[in-house]
């Protein structure tokens, strides 16, 4: 008797954009165990105009993407700003970051920040303390994930939790 196949692993390259500092994560799912791949936040100095920050942004999620070959995409989706300037700008973020996912062929889900945090917290509220707080004891790790990370892998577990909901044509719905 032939054993069954185990399931092929999801790989979600998952994104918290913004200009300054754009948060990601590789986070990988086989079955019901999620593992991190790898985190960080891409970091753009004060000083480097907007245009330099699209390239680094792009530069490094493409290397990330070279490095951890995830399968999909998941990102978080614009959020209600009150300054248009503040939404150019991370709408702008997002663009490179969709760039990036883009050039390598990945599907891109997108997820409201309201959903990420009901993923990682169970309170579409909460403050980015208590995503990273979670974040850290749901997938046991040794240290607290910067804020920017932290919102970035709560986006590849809402990704997951969409999925395994049984969810999948909503999900469909928003793949962009």
């Amino acid at each position: 008797m032939v054993p069954p196949a185990s399931p092929t692993p999801e790989r979600v390259l998952s994104i918290d954009p913004a200009l300054r500092n754009t948060g990601y994560a590789v986070i990988e799912q086989c079955g019901r165990e999620v593992r991190l791949v790898t985190y960080g936040v891409i970091r753009n100095a004060p000083k480097l105009l907007p245009s330099g920050c699209l390239v680094a942004i792009r530069e490094q999620l493409c290397d990330v993407i070279r490095q951890h070959s995830p399968t999909v995409c998941a990102i978080e989706s614009t959020i209600y700003v009150q300054s248009f300037k503040t939404a150019i700008a991370l709408g702008t973020a997002r663009g490179a970051c969709l760039i990036a996912a883009a050039e390598f062929g990945l599907a891109i889900y997108e997820y409201a920040p309201r959903e990420v945090k009901q993923a990682a917290v169970g309170k579409g509220s909460a403050q980015k303390e208590q995503v990273a707080f979670m974040i850290r004891s749901q997938l046991r790790l040794r240290e607290t994930p910067p804020p920017d990370a932290a919102d970035a892998i709560a986006v590849g577990l809402a990704h997951f939790q969409a999925a395994d909901s049984n969810r999948v044509l909503q999900t469909e719905r928003r793949r962009i």
